[in-house]
This record gives C-alpha cells, structure tokens and sequence, in this order.
C-alpha cells in the first residue's frame, strides 16, 4: 500500500469517528455511560474495517452516515459549536499549503474536528500534559492507577509507553524539563519517579511514601531546580521531596489545611508557589530553591467561598496588552476565574470571572500557549470544552465549544504549538482534536 492510500484510509477513520463525536451528546443526552461505549465500540469497528481498500466505497459511506444521522438528528451547527463537513474533506485540501493570512481569535481556535480517540484507561482521567516543546509526546493519568504516553502525531496515534506500580488512583503528573522523566503521585501514598529515556522499557526510578503516609493529591517538578518535586497532601501538607536521594529537606513541609488539591508554581527562576485547597483558601509560599525550604507568605479567601480549587496554573504574562502575572483558577462554585499576582509576596487581586457548571468534580483549565491573544480553556461537568477569551466579558468572551464527550471533562492539555488538544474525561476517554 502506498504512502496516498494509507494516509487517505486514516483520513477516512477520522472523518467517521468525527461524525459518531458529533452526535453522540444528542444521541445518549441521558445516559453518558452507553454513549462512552458506543464510541470505543466504534472506534473498534473502525478499526476493523479499515482492510476495506475501494475509495469509492468509504466515500459513499460517509456520505450515506452523514445524511442519516442530518435526518435523525438534525444538523448541527451554531456559531458556539465545532464542526466538520466529512463529505467535503480529503486528502488534497487537508495537505495544501496554507495562505499566509492574519487569522481572527475565533479562526485560530476553529478546531477541525477530532484527530483521534484514545480509551485504554478504565476510569477517570486525572492529569493530561504535553512533553515540554513537544508536538506529540502526551502523559495520561488515571484513577484506574496507570500512566500511559501516547503519540498523538504518529500514524495513527499510537500508545509508545505503559508505567504501572502504583497500587491506587494516579492524582498527577509532570514532566521535568528535559522531557527525561515523569514524576507521579497518587492515593497509595506514594510518589514514583520514572525515567522515559527508552518509551519500550519505561523505568520507575524511585518510590517515595509520604513522610505521614498521607494520599498524594498532586505534584510538580519545582522549575527552577528539578532536584525538588513539591507535592500537596491529604492532610493539608505542603511538602518538598528532593527526588535524587528521596530524603525530604528540613524546613520543607508547611501546614496548610484541608485536602491540597492543586499547585502552581512561579516559572522564569522566581521562588512563588500557589497551593490550593478543598475549602476554598488558596495560599502563597516562598521556596528556596537551594536548600527547599518553604515559608508562608499570604492566605487568599473569598475565592470560591468554601468551593474547592480544583485546579492552578501561573503564567509570566496574559497577552501583549496586559503583560502581569496571572493566575488561572478553577473552583467548584461554577467558576473559572483570572487573578493578577499584585506583589512579591503573591497576593492576588481578581481581574475575570467566567461560569462554568463545576460542582463536583475536579475540573481543570489552563491557558493557551501562544501569547498572541489571552485566551483560556476549561472543562465543565456538561460534557464541553470552553475555549475563551479573556480579553472580552461575559458571553462575548466565548471562543469557541467543543462538543464529543458524554461525561464531564477533568483534564485538558494544548501542545505547545496549539496544533492539537487533548480532553479528558471521567469515564476514562481521551480525545485529541485538530486545529
């Protein structure tokens, strides 16, 4: 088979798997757990059926499914809404050379529908991230205690590694810098360190329990000295771990209260942390990136009232026209919401607010890596995707919605280039979507 037929054969799997993305929120709008079924069934089928090598056929097919499903359902298409024309996309257009043309924010975010759909986890998605300056390594975390990387520029996307040891649910995940190793934490009490340099023979490194024998809620390569991980705990510990010799330095471990559901960590060798809890306090601390040593600086209340943060991440700047640090926060009040970092001391004061039906699960968000406009993306527990930008207020900052998963969507992760993004969701599926 030829380089054309293979390449044109994948294009054909997508174009069908897009479609069946498509409609299956109106197909199974009151039982989640049959639509997540039908789409690995499907995906499988796909899979089978793709020895089918007469062109005309599969074009016809798509064509014929994309007419009856018009029929039944309707035809999708809002302003809010992704969507993709299977009976118009081939091989050809997708290969021809873009024009050099001044995009609009809602032309650069015009997602062309889903790339692929991967389902070997058997439970919640927890943490997805993109291999630092990579196109296509993804680390995917799950409940179902494994990590899995996957190859999501390959053809078709393959799964390249499988690391499992931990005896519970995997709560986070990280790269260090050099893309060398992952670390990993979980509710077995433990952090793993695991060295990727060969993605056939994965090695855990090291296991380290916490000092209090506590569940590890989340973790993070410190960014300036990935010596040091900072994890979070059950018990409302901060605490520091130099991961080479496994020992946790004095003066490294701080209370903060409740269960430590998130953290963020001040880049471009500053010394700010963010943690935040399930009470709704998010708490900024000082590291001593020598020695690990941490201390309390401010406690911010009234985030959420008592909502749980269930997700931090910093950025050194929001866009060209507003160039301070910026904090994302996600709370479990139907909020996700933009704070300036106002001094050295980390104090936060509010600068967006956007709802987001977020009452039970731990939904993440995390900004656009392209600093050309200030945008955003988040999950919901309704099953979208929020793409939006903060530059604008209330509906109007709505970019785009992206529409595939039956259940609510935990986790999410741009490639640095924003040509792909990843989704998570809480029945186990993760898609990755083309831009």
């Amino acid at each position: 088979m030829n380089t054309f037929q293979e390449e044109e054969k994948i294009m054909w799997h997508q174009q069908v798997l897009t479609l069946d993305v498509k409609y299956n929120s109106h197909r199974f709008k009151n039982n989640q757990s049959i639509g997540m079924l039908y789409i690995r069934r499907r995906n499988k089928i796909l899979h089978d059926y793709e020895k089918l090598n007469n062109y005309n056929i599969r074009l016809l097919y798509v064509k014929i499914r994309t007419e009856l499903l018009r029929k039944r359902y309707g035809c999708i298409n809002s302003d809010s809404t992704t969507t993709i024309d299977p009976t118009t996309t081939t091989i050809n257009n997708i290969n021809a050379k873009p024009k050099i043309n001044k995009k609009t924010t809602a032309e650069c975010f015009a997602f062309a529908g889903v790339h692929h759909v991967f389902d070997q986890h058997k439970s919640s998605i927890t943490c997805l991230k993109f291999a630092n300056n990579d196109k296509s390594k993804l680390c995917c975390s799950s409940f179902d205690g494994t990590i899995t990387i996957c190859d999501v520029k390959n053809k078709p996307p393959i799964i390249i590694a499988n690391l499992s040891g931990h005896k519970k649910g995997v709560t986070s995940i990280d790269w260090s810098i050099s893309n060398d190793l992952i670390v990993s934490s979980s509710l077995d009490t433990t952090i793993r360190l695991w060295s990727i340099n060969n993605y056939n023979k994965p090695i855990c490194l090291r296991v380290v329990t916490d000092k209090f024998r506590c569940e590890i809620l989340c973790c993070a390569f410190v960014p300036t000295n990935n010596n040091f991980v900072i994890t979070g705990n059950s018990h409302g510990l901060l605490e520091i771990l130099n991961i080479s010799t496994g020992i946790y330095p004095r003066g490294g471990t701080v209370k903060i209260g409740g269960k430590i559901l998130a953290l963020a960590c001040e880049e471009s060798g500053g010394n700010l942390v963010w943690a935040g809890n399930d009470r709704g306090i998010i708490t900024s601390l000082k590291l001593d990136v020598g020695s690990g040593g941490l201390s309390k600086l401010r406690r911010i209340d009234g985030i959420g009232g008592t909502a749980a943060i269930t997700s931090l991440t910093w950025r050194a700047w929001l866009s060209r026209q507003s160039p301070s640090p910026t904090l994302l926060v996600s709370s479990a009040c139907n909020t996700v919401s933009l704070y300036r970092v106002i001094d050295s001391q980390g104090s936060l004061g509010i600068c967006r607010k956007y709802p987001i039906k977020h009452r039970q699960y731990l939904i993440r968000s995390t900004f656009c890596p392209q600093m050309s406009a200030c945008l955003i993306a988040s999950g919901s527990e309704d099953g979208s995707i929020h793409l939006l930008d903060t530059s604008r207020e209330g509906q109007a900052a709505q970019v785009n919605r992206l529409q595939g998963h039956s259940a609510p969507i935990l986790a999410l992760a741009f490639n640095y280039d924003e040509s792909h993004l990843a989704t998570g969701d809480h029945d186990g599926l993760v898609i990755i979507w083309r831009n």
